[in-house]
């Protein structure tokens, strides 16, 4: 019996990704992002989801996309993963699909620096890129990261 794996499928301008639902909590529209101050570029700032300050990523700075002003028609990814719930910008949440474990080919056999894609799959439409948010942020990146999140949450503190 093969083994099925889910993927939320997303958008950036023409190209398509996507993310294993496991690791998706939800999707919200775009809100008002804060920014953080000595942040890794990546972040975008931060949104107050329900209490809890969750960094921004603009992942189209990973993939080397061009830069685009955030559209109301954006949406966020709350995604979680083994250190931090994070939200991801995306132009449009696509799709939940489904597909056979076999199809989703390693990417280091297609693109081995890719460091950030999990796996690539085929679909009518093109290739997909499997984000692996487990590594999406370089050891110095989450050290930045982690020292801006802490400053912020002393900050609320000595504010609340």
């Amino acid at each position: 019996m093969e083994r099925m794996r889910k993927l939320v499928t997303f958008s950036l301008d023409d190209r398509k990704f996507a993310l294993y639902v496991s690791a998706v909590q939800r999707i919200v529209r775009v809100v008002e992002v804060t920014a953080l101050p000595k942040a890794p570029e990546i972040v975008v700032g931060i949104i107050n989801l329900q209490g809890a300050f969750i960094a921004v990523f603009d992942i189209r700075r990973r993939f080397q996309l061009p830069a685009k002003e955030m559209q109301l028609s954006d949406q966020m990814i709350i995604a979680t993963t083994t250190k931090r719930t994070v939200a991801l910008l995306v132009d449009s949440v696509d799709d939940v699909i489904e597909i056979p474990e076999e199809k989703i080919i390693a990417a280091e056999q297609i693109l081995p620096e890719l460091e950030y894609v999990e796996g690539v799959m085929k679909t009518e439409g093109g290739m997909v890129l499997i984000h692996d948010l487990e590594r999406f942020l370089s050891l110095s990146e989450e050290k930045a990261l982690d020292k801006a999140m802490e400053a912020l949450n002393r900050d609320e503190r000595k504010d609340g």
